[in-house]
């Protein structure tokens, strides 16, 4: 037996195998090499990914930072055996973060952490990180994958990213320009997304339903609804802000319309938000039903089919560049004049 070998086998008998590691960096290499954008100047392996921005134009660089995970939207992953899509969820949380700033995310980071790193289920995920990344021209620079015996159950494993991207100053969009008069738009979701995730497994688990079953009002499965990835904002939104005046921006995550949309708003104004004017998916309206919930309870705790939203003053041109990228979106509200003070995102039914 070879030294090398000896000591591979000794970290191997306390639950580590480094060649098992080693084969699937090798399997997963190629996926990554897919996601290189011309500021990649290093190869995998490193101990550090090396990124060179282009600056050229820019008056005022600014990076802008990220991180996120998947939640217990996992569970289901792990419950329907499905792991294809839960990467580009990883990677849609952070970049359509950086994104409501007007950044352009540059490169991707992922935390891939099991008990036992098997063959197959690792490989999907990071298949889907990659896919995650192409979408949104973000370079999967690097990474961790830890296998940690004894500290997730078996067929478990969790997930986190990380993301940077850059905006010059003068096209920051951070929300100070947002005026009354200004117009909502908002652009469909894709499903839940990856939030609310705690809720959607109780019902799921009260209703009886299997993950094969058709979903009910839907077209595709249980499992392939509720596992529906988060939906990448990242290119028609970017192609949007060159033609379009965009005072503010927002991707709604947890805690919903209430809680997303004031984040961006000055203390002075409100939004207001006319229910039924955008299209609600059918997993929607069963999470609604199953959980005997109102729509403000709804609206508190998922997306209700409306993923990421733009305030700006030329409705009708962003409704028309979205089309064009085929992103179906609605002209949801308006911001007003705050008045009393009170809440600051307020929905007509």
């Amino acid at each position: 037996m070879s030294d090398a070998k000896g000591r591979a086998d000794a970290y191997k008998a306390a639950g580590v195998d480094i060649e098992a590691g080693n084969a699937f960096i090798g399997r997963i290499k190629d996926m990554v090499k897919s996601t290189f954008t011309p500021g990649v100047v290093t190869e995998i392996g490193g101990f550090g990914g090396l990124f060179r921005p282009d600056v050229a134009g820019m008056q005022e660089p600014l990076l802008v930072s990220g991180a996120d995970g998947v939640g217990t939207k996992l569970k289901l992953a792990f419950l329907f055996d499905t792991h294809d899509t839960v990467g580009i969820d990883l990677v849609a949380m952070s970049v359509n973060d950086v994104l409501v700033q007007g950044a352009a995310p540059l490169f991707f980071l992922d935390y891939f952490a099991t008990g036992k790193l098997t063959q197959g289920v690792p490989e999907a995920v990071i298949a889907g990180v990659a896919e995650g990344c192409r979408q949104s021209n973000c370079a999967l620079l690097g990474g961790e994958t830890a296998e940690m015996p004894g500290f997730y159950p078996d067929g478990e494993y969790d997930l986190s990213g990380f993301c940077v991207g850059m905006v010059d100053r003068p096209a920051l969009v951070d929300g100070s320009a947002v005026r009354p008069g200004d117009s909502i738009v908002g652009l469909a979701s894709s499903g839940i997304h990856s939030n609310g995730f705690s809720l959607v497994r109780k019902l799921l688990d009260q209703s009886g339903l299997c993950g094969d079953d058709p979903f009910p009002g839907g077209d595709k499965s249980v499992a392939r609804t509720l596992l529906e990835p988060t939906k990448i904002y990242v290119r028609p939104v970017l192609d949007l802000l060159g033609k379009v005046r965009v005072n503010g921006m927002v991707h709604v995550t947890g805690g919903g319309f209430y809680d997303n949309i004031p984040r961006v708003l000055p203390e002075g104004v409100a939004a207001e938000i006319r229910f039924g004017s955008w299209p609600m998916l059918p997993v929607f309206q069963w999470l609604k039903k199953q959980g005997g919930l109102s729509w403000p309870e709804m609206l508190q705790i998922f997306n209700c089919s409306v993923g990421y939203v733009l305030i700006t003053p030329e409705p009708e041109k962003a409704l028309e560049v979205l089309a064009g990228h085929g992103v179906p979106a609605s002209v949801i509200g308006s911001i007003v004049e705050r008045g009393d003070r009170g809440e600051q995102v307020n929905v007509l039914f």
